[in-house]
């Protein structure tokens, strides 16, 4: 191993394309654990080396509820990995998927270097079948993202400024159209683009220090990540309102109060409430979680009648899954099922 990992790394550089080959291969061959390069990449994650790509070993770390390991694996991590990675689980938190946000010298500032290793991640993650559920948090502590990065924004001209809202508006609404379930795990300050983001995730979990708002009118322009749209129709007109036009900065406890987060849990602890309901999710179906998002996504924007034909398409869909027959056949022999979401 001592060898291969001394041609890897030498390699690395020389040939990034052919590295981030191995990478897209890398959840499907290391399943068979007697192949060399399976070894290798199961062993390894993919960070970047200047201008190209590195593996380096994969990173371990004892669970306060469980003696067993748990292994990262690095699906995607491009040219600042200190400020973007996306990484999957392995063991009892198999097919969970973990973005982390980490730009701590501009708490988390969305600059368009950030936003555009962000935007690739989630393309990335779309290829990658192993994934059945998005984490999003941040490793910055008492930040969760403190919306756009205003110093950049300064220095930008009004077209170039309209491209970058433009591309943010657009990134979350590719984080909001993801065909898995997403989570936002909020610990400290979530403003601006920050708290559009979480929007945009299917549930929001946060610690009972977090800080939320939309201050956008405090800088006499609005929310222009989605934040008009989505914050409505999650907590309410007449709220939505009242938090965006005062600017006004609201509490975890507050937040859960209004529907905003689903749940607010103790400082420090907002990520392990999402792997919790991840857990959760995980042991369902996941054609059915997919087409599930599909119904409610869709027909909550339209009238019920239409919503009624959303949901009938979408369940004559898991009558012909082979799941919905293991799901059958698990019930009737008291076992759990296993299912391959086919």
């Amino acid at each position: 191993m001592a060898m291969v990992w001394s041609f890897v790394r030498r390699r690395a550089v020389a040939a990034p394309a052919v590295l981030l080959q191995l990478a897209v291969v890398a959840p499907v061959v290391s399943a068979d654990l007697r192949c060399p390069i399976a070894r290798v990449v199961h062993r390894f994650h993919w960070v970047a080396a200047g201008s190209g790509v590195e593996l380096r070993p994969s990173r371990t770390s004892s669970s306060s509820s469980s003696s067993s390991s748990r292994t990262w694996r690095s699906l995607f991590l491009d040219a600042t990995p200190e400020q973007v990675a996306l990484q999957i689980l392995s063991g009892s938190e198999e097919g969970i998927a973990v973005l982390t946000l980490n730009r701590p010298e501009a708490k988390n500032a969305i600059g368009v270097e950030m936003l555009s290793k962000l935007r690739a991640s989630l393309e990335n993650l779309q290829f990658h079948s192993s994934a059945r559920i998005l984490i999003i948090y941040s490793t910055v502590p008492g930040v969760f993202c403190a919306g756009a990065d205003l110093k950049e924004r300064r220095k930008m001209g009004v077209a170039e400024a309209q491209k970058f809202v433009y591309t943010l508006r657009s990134t979350f609404t590719a984080l909001e159209t993801l065909p898995i379930p997403t989570i936002a795990a909020v610990e400290g300050v979530a403003l601006g683009g920050g708290l559009e983001m979480a929007l945009a995730c299917d549930i929001r979990v946060c610690g009972d220090e977090a800080v939320f708002g939309l201050p956008e009118t405090g800088l006499a322009i609005i929310p222009g990540a989605g934040g008009t749209q989505r914050l409505p129709r999650i907590i309410g007109r007449a709220r939505a309102k009242e938090l965006i036009y005062t600017g006004r900065r609201i509490d975890g406890e507050q937040a859960e109060a209004i529907g905003l987060v689903n749940h607010c849990v103790q400082a420090g602890n907002a990520y392990k409430k999402a792997v919790d309901i991840a857990q959760e999710i995980t042991k369902q179906g996941p054609m059915a979680v997919k087409l599930a998002k599909v119904a409610i996504d869709r027909g909550s924007e339209v009238d019920t009648a239409s919503g009624m034909i959303i949901e009938e398409a979408c369940y004559a869909q898991v009558l012909k899954s082979k799941d919905r027959l293991e799901g059958l056949a698990a019930f009737a022999e008291k076992r759990k099922p296993g299912y391959t979401g086919e």
